[in-house]
């Protein structure tokens, strides 16, 4: 081919692009920007075209455009310009459910504005808005649905659905007012998410960013703030793992969760590592990870997280719920394990007004027979109200093993106000400090059925007229060493239950608690201490 030639066939294809390219302007296909016009078919005939053409970008120039549903295909990406807004309809009528499934409260969804199933290289992105406009369509629902809120609510679109699609690329753009969960990516793989920006409010169960079964996940530096779990993990189906996921650079705001695994929970949780977020002003809990439904979580890693005004800075449970939610695709499964998961570089400022009253920094609880093993929470610093009683310090946490997973699920209160810990082995508690507005007599730390437990280099406030620093009941070897006690108390350690053995205590700075261990009556096993 000679180089003339060879110029002008490259500038043929560069105009042939772009020429493409322009074709695919939805307004090309009878959109029409005014708010008010359906253009569903339109927009899907602008992605069809694009899809038979071999792919390119189906554009949304500035202008309001009411939809919906629409499906992406293959090797399309929408793209929408600054000052484009895709509104969807606030007419159930217009939506469609292309991947049914019921969800963790065992409600059938599905239905969305965007969706895509079993594509490939597909993509949303630019600097314009898709709107759910939740709380119209909510109103206009219930003109004609007068069922309980809780019954009625899954018929309201999701507003971006990724199902079963390799190759998906969601960048710059901003996701507002969903009518149910914001975005939810099933079973997929090689999924990237950059700079989108998350305002979803106003309607129940806005959760932000869900990651369901996806494997090959990049999520960096995103702003949600959402009427739900903001950043939620979970695994509605058995077939297909939650794998090989990193998250970096998020700043997180939410009526319920932070950062959350489960509640729904069948396949696993694996190799999945969260980094240098920032949660705020959020109502039920920071960090929650949550294994109810079978599923094996494990190799989680969650580091350099910043809380502010959060409800309960972590939940860790492992429980046997065993709920199925893809009708005739799954079975009952048994209960599953968490294990070698790492928590550390974490200071949070926890709400004042929280779910469990006097508020508590950190539960942990498995259920009879199945710990939560080899758990580690390092260089935390966690500030807290206090105000525990005596009374509070002995108060019973119902087991709840098969019942929905929530930090009021363990209420009215926790008996600990730092780290209250049931049904473990290997939890390592390394570098922790506590800090307390107000006195609070109930222990930093209460174990209770623990095996293998070390505590390490906590720094622990001044506290008046407390029964114990920790206590530990049934556990069955624990090293408490390098630890600094500010304030006073009857006993460093209370040690209780007859299966309580094995327990040592090594240089701890406890020189204002009257007295190093106190055993009750019921443990016949020496405890070995020295300092």
């Amino acid at each position: 081919m000679t180089y003339l030639k060879f110029i002008v066939l490259t500038l043929t294809l560069a105009f042939s692009a772009l020429t493409r390219a322009a074709d695919f302007d939805i307004t090309k296909y009878g959109a029409i920007a005014d708010g008010t016009t359906l253009n569903t078919h339109a927009i899907q005939n602008a992605i069809d075209a694009c899809h038979k053409a071999g792919g390119g970008k189906v554009f949304f120039p500035d202008g309001t455009f009411l939809s919906g549903t629409i499906v992406l295909k293959d090797n399309v990406t929408l793209h929408f310009k600054k000052g484009a807004v895709l509104l969807g309809s606030i007419h159930l009528k217009d939506y469609r459910n292309l991947d049914p499934f019921t969800e963790g409260l065992g409600i059938d969804v599905g239905w969305a504005l965007v969706v895509a199933v079993d594509a490939r290289n597909i993509g949303i992105e630019g600097e314009g808005t898709i709107d759910g406009q939740g709380s119209a369509l909510k109103a206009k629902h219930i003109e004609t649905d007068t069922r309980p809120e809780g019954q009625r609510w899954g018929l309201r679109p999701f507003l971006l659905r990724i199902v079963r699609c390799t190759g998906v690329n969601v960048k710059d753009v901003t996701l507002k007012y969903a009518g149910a969960w914001t975005s939810h990516y099933f079973q997929s793989m090689q999924v990237r998410i950059e700079n989108v920006k998350i305002m979803s409010v106003g309607v129940a169960h806005n959760d932000g960013i869900g990651i369901d079964g996806c494997q090959d996940v990049r999520i960096k530096n995103c702003d949600v703030v959402s009427g739900d779990d903001a950043l939620v993990f979970k695994t509605t189906s058995s077939k297909m793992a939650n794998r090989d996921i990193v998250v970096t650079g998020m700043r997180l705001k939410s009526n319920q969760a932070g950062i959350k695994m489960g509640t729904e929970s069948m396949a696993p949780f694996e190799n999945i590592k969260i980094s240098n977020c920032y949660i705020y002003d959020t109502k039920n809990g920071g960090i929650k990870l949550l294994t109810v439904d079978g599923a094996h979580l494990r190799n989680v890693e969650i580091s350099d997280i910043t809380m502010d005004d959060v409800r309960t800075p972590m939940l860790f449970r492992l429980g046997s719920r065993l709920s199925v939610f893809r009708k005739g695709q799954d079975t009952k499964q048994q209960t599953g394990i968490f294990e070698n998961v790492l928590i550390k570089n974490v200071k949070a400022k926890a709400s004042a007004n929280a779910q469990l009253m006097p508020p508590s920094g950190i539960l942990i609880t498995g259920v009879p027979g199945h710990n939560i093993t080899n758990l580690t929470l390092e260089n935390i610093e966690i500030s807290l109200a206090g105000g525990g009683s005596a009374e509070h310090a002995r108060h019973i946490v119902p087991e709840a093993i098969d019942q929905y997973p929530e930090v009021k699920t363990f209420g009215p209160r926790v008996p600990a106000y730092g780290v209250w810990a049931r049904h473990v082995k290997g939890l390592k508690l390394k570098n922790i400090k506590f800090n307390l507005a107000t006195n609070d007599v109930r222990p930093v730390l209460i174990i209770e059925d623990g095996m293998d437990v070390l505590v390490e280099g906590w720094e622990i406030p001044e506290t008046n007229n407390a029964e114990a620093i920790i206590r530990l009941e049934n556990v069955d070897g624990a090293v408490i060493k390098d630890n600094d006690i500010k304030g006073g108390a009857e006993a460093f350690v209370r040690i209780e239950g007859a299966g309580s053995k094995g327990i040592k205590l090594a240089d701890n700075d406890i020189s204002a608690v009257k007295q190093k261990v106190v055993k009750s009556a019921e443990v016949t096993s020496a405890a070995s201490v020295k300092n």
